[in-house]
């Protein structure tokens, strides 16, 4: 766990700092458990009691919860961002999909650029070590595992891209994607899409951030974006051409 030595200021007012930190930095995600009272407070090098004073200022901001007899988690700060008649909307009409998708493409398109310019050594080797993942499922065709390292590959990008506001707005919206909200990544994908194009996409975004190339990441990732939508346009009028077909097939045999 990335905790350091508190040195400075009021102890449990520093452990308050950090732990803030590390939830606004993304390196502390929603759902993940902190380590035990005595763990956490060696790492830290504090006492307890101060401790507990941190950890009760951070339950009472509702960054984390306490689960009896499960411990200490990072609370789902993401969980409101949308209201559950909004991603009831969102999911019924199809001009969201493609909202959502050009949303995405001007975001990552930008935090392709910003990360070329400003990851740090270790974000682009994260960003390589989930394309290499995401190579191995591609290789042993597990759909599953590829559908959802795609959307870690897109989302460690956003996180070398170093823009906290950005980091916690595309969490947010990874989520819905997750979930199914805009469309149903696998199915969509694995049904309609060449498998192979979609992984030399990314891997071309993966070989322009290696390069540190701003304008080639942004091109990479909008391209890429660009043919998702595509994609998901030539469903929705090859899904509509069966409806009719099927209409067509029924009342030919009633004839």
């Amino acid at each position: 766990m990335p905790f350091e030595k508190v040195t400075s200021e009021k102890l449990s007012q520093a452990v308050t700092h950090q732990i803030e930190q590390l939830i606004l930095r993304g390196i502390l995600r929603p759902g993940e458990r902190l380590p035990a009272e005595r763990e956490l407070a060696e790492r830290l090098g504090v006492s307890r009691p101060s401790l507990r004073e941190a950890i009760s200022d951070l339950q009472d901001s509702g960054l984390i919860l306490s689960k009896a007899g499960s411990g200490i988690f990072v609370a789902d700060v993401l969980g409101n961002a949308f209201s559950p008649a909004l991603v009831r909307l969102f999911s019924t009409h199809d001009e969201a999909v493609f909202d959502y998708v050009s949303f995405r493409r001007d975001m990552e398109g930008l935090a392709a650029e910003r990360a070329a310019l400003y990851a740090s050594d270790t974000d682009l080797k994260i960003i390589q070590t989930v394309f290499d993942k995401m190579k191995a499922a591609h290789d042993k065709k597990d759909d599953v595992q590829e559908a959802n390292l795609d959307a870690e590959f897109h989302y460690s990008i956003i996180e070398a891209s170093h823009n906290v506001i950005m980091l916690h707005m595309m969490r947010s919206m990874y989520e819905l994607l997750k979930k199914g909200v805009f469309y149903n990544r696998q199915a969509a994908f694995t049904r309609h899409v060449g498998r192979k194009e979609l992984f030399e996409q990314h891997r071309r975004i993966n070989d322009a951030l290696q390069s540190r190339d701003p304008k080639a990441s942004r091109a990479a990732v909008e391209d890429h974006l660009k043919y998702v939508e595509q994609s998901l346009k030539d469903q929705r009028k090859s899904e509509k051409n069966e409806a009719i077909a099927q209409r067509r097939f029924q009342h030919e045999q009633t004839r």
